[in-house]
């Protein structure tokens, strides 16, 4: 790794390093959001910095809940504050794996679209459930998060890789990433590695 790779630059604010990483993101994907909805991804960014946050404690140590029992607790759990709370982890977690460890999915059963949509109906669900109870006011942000769940993921890909230059080492994994999500993202960056990616049989590089 090189010097300037090696390179830790601090912040005095995290939040505030978020909140500005987010919306340059935000408005270089193209992806238009109200501000709670930006702000409430920018909380949900700065809790899970902390791994004590994002990591339980289990009969096997510190672990990551998957995602399907996430679900199956949020369901089984009575209608009302609780279920909602569950279904809220569910959807914030998914949102931050997807988000940011993208890359990281691809030796793994579980890709990146299973976390797109458990965490999308998560965020429908609680936006229902809100709507006609005490939490109204979140209901919107909840049905915008569940609406542009993908174009978000793809600006948090944005912001955890920005110290990151593609190559041509990568079309493989974008295409595939591409194909599962259809992320405007990952076609942006195939066709700047003159790549232009179809559905039908492949790619086509440009000359």
């Amino acid at each position: 790794m090189s010097e300037p790779a090696r390179q830790v630059f601090p912040v005095a604010s995290l939040r505030e390093y978020f909140r500005d990483s987010v919306h340059g993101a935000l408005l270089k994907q193209h992806v238009a959001v109200n501000e709670q909805t930006e702000q409430y991804v920018v909380n949900v960014l700065t809790l899970f910095a902390r791994s004590e946050a994002l990591f339980e404690h289990g009969s096997e140590g510190v672990q990551l809940k998957p995602l399907a029992l996430m679900l199956c607790e949020a369901l089984e759990a009575p209608a009302g504050a609780r279920r909602n709370r569950l279904l809220q982890r569910l959807g914030d977690v998914s949102l931050f794996l997807a988000g940011f460890f993208a890359p990281g999915f691809a030796a793994k059963l579980i890709d990146i679209d299973y976390h797109i949509a458990m965490g999308g109906r998560a965020y429908g669900t609680l936006a229902d459930s809100s709507a006609r109870g005490s939490g109204r006011v979140l209901a919107a942000v909840f049905a915008e998060l569940a609406q542009k769940f993908q174009p978000l993921v793809d600006a948090l890909n944005e912001v955890s890789e920005c110290a990151h230059r593609h190559s041509d080492r990568d079309i493989l994994r974008l295409y595939e990433l591409w194909l599962k999500t259809g992320s405007a993202r990952c076609y942006g960056l195939l066709q700047r590695l003159g790549v232009e990616p179809t559905r039908a049989g492949g790619v086509a590089f440009a000359h």
